[in-house]
């Protein structure tokens, strides 16, 4: 079962090429490729802190190339008091937003690529941004995708080529944006509930989407499209019709937490249930039923946060219990790869699990909210290593990590740095 997670899901991988069409090839393309031979196993231990506070592995350079409250340009300077971007012709667009949070890249039709981004801002001051670079890397500018939402925190990229973002407030929803249709170009998605939404993945072998909660008695929840709604030999779903569904462990009480009386690293059989109520904020529904002294259905997870699919995998944290769960979706077995609890001394060094990508060699890259503030990477083999660590902005956290489309560079915010701590959001450049 090891194998399996990390071979990419058995059958499901060799079905899990994205669909392909003009719009998703001319939109979000392929995942991103490895940079050449470089891979995140080989990198060594952090030096010590540069001009912008960043701790970085030999042979990575960072610059930033966002500011919250100004407008990005062709050129960026920062230090690690004073972050700011230079003023240039080229700077064009808005500001950027406060408070960056999840986010992922998609290659521009024209060429370079843009990096889509949620701001966590409460009462309506919220919503997605986007950032443009050229093919070169250089800074376009900064655009508004989505605004008048609240607390947008992570999402998720779809095969097709759009942005989902999910609101983390009890009334939240899920918003799909165009990353390249302007503001106009988005729309609720009320059919994938109703509740504090982190992430959003899409396993487009079996039609479904996965989702994220961000409460303390939370669920883990899947969203299967009907046959009407994402017909096969479809690009993409309608996202009007389906069962919206919670994750039971089997032989686990409805409510109850996975605690240490199971094993955890061992595959476990999982089943579905249907929720109740799925146009009613979640949230209402449990203590409704609480009070009527029963439980809603579903397995609590304690803080769902970061989900990714990868080759017929979905991975997911909890920050409540710091660990990253694996979910093979062809088997649909579940299992821990990372436990803080439990972990050996040498790889205790992810805790706050938050937001994770997933690199094209399979390592999980899980940003800390809390512990270190360090971007940490666990590889294949579950070791884990220290990719980043932000020094001199306690209170912060890291958000959003996501590659380029070429693999080579890496994206991610300090959510609450800077002078101002609206964030900063920096650009690590791989090694070739």
């Amino acid at each position: 079962m090891r194998r399996l997670f990390w071979g990419g899901g058995g059958l499901a991988a060799s079905l899990s090429g994205w669909p392909t069409s003009a719009h998703a090839d001319a939109h979000a393309g392929a995942p991103p490729r490895s940079p050449g031979g470089f891979s995140l196993a080989d990198i060594g231990p952090l030096a010590a802190p540069d001009a912008l506070g960043l701790c970085l592995p030999a042979g990575i350079s960072a610059r930033v190339v966002a500011v919250s409250g100004e407008r990005p340009g062709a050129t960026a300077t920062a230090t690690a008091k004073a972050p700011t971007t230079t003023a240039s012709a080229a700077a064009s667009g808005v500001p950027w937003h406060a408070h960056p949070d999840g986010g992922a890249t998609f290659a521009a039709p024209g060429g370079g690529w843009t990096y889509v981004n949620n701001s966590e801002v409460l009462r309506g001051q919220g919503g997605v941004g986007a950032l443009d670079f050229d093919r070169t890397g250089r800074v376009l500018g900064a655009r508004r995708l989505l605004s008048g939402t609240s607390a947008n925190c992570a999402g998720g990229a779809t095969p097709w080529g759009t942005w989902f973002s999910g609101e983390e407030v009890e009334q939240g929803q899920v918003w799909e944006c165009d990353p390249f249709g302007g503001p106009d170009q988005r729309a609720p998605r009320p059919a994938l509930g109703t509740f504090k939404h982190e992430a959003v993945a899409v396993d487009p072998v079996h039609r479904t989407l996965y989702l994220t909660e961000d409460e303390g008695d939370g669920r883990f929840y899947r969203f299967v499209c009907s046959p009407r709604d994402w017909p096969a030999g479809s690009a993409r779903p309608a996202l009007r019709s389906g069962r919206l569904q919670v994750l039971q462990l089997r032989g686990l009480g409805a409510g109850v937490a996975p605690d240490a009386s199971l094993d955890l690293t061992r595959p476990l059989a999982v089943d579905w249930v249907d929720v109740i109520d799925p146009q009613v904020p979640q949230a209402a529904v449990r203590r409704r039923l609480a009070g009527e002294a029963r439980r809603a259905p579903g397995t609590a997870f304690l803080g769902g946060e970061g989900l990714w699919f990868f080759q017929g995998v979905v991975y997911f944290s909890t920050k409540g219990d710091n660990r990253i769960w694996a979910l093979e979706c062809a088997s649909q077995r579940l299992q821990v790869i990372y436990d803080f609890a439990t972990a050996q001394p040498a790889n205790r060094l992810l805790s706050g699990v938050d937001n994770l990508t997933v690199s094209s060699r399979g390592d999980v890259l899980v940003a800390e909210d809390g512990g270190n503030m360090e971007l940490c990477v666990i590889l294949p083999d579950r070791s884990v290593k220290v990719l980043l660590r932000v020094v001199g902005q306690d209170g912060s956290e890291l958000t959003g990590p996501a590659f380029s489309p070429d693999g080579r560079r890496l994206y991610v915010n300090s959510q609450r740095g800077g002078a101002q701590g609206l964030g900063l959001t920096y650009e690590l450049l791989l090694p070739a």
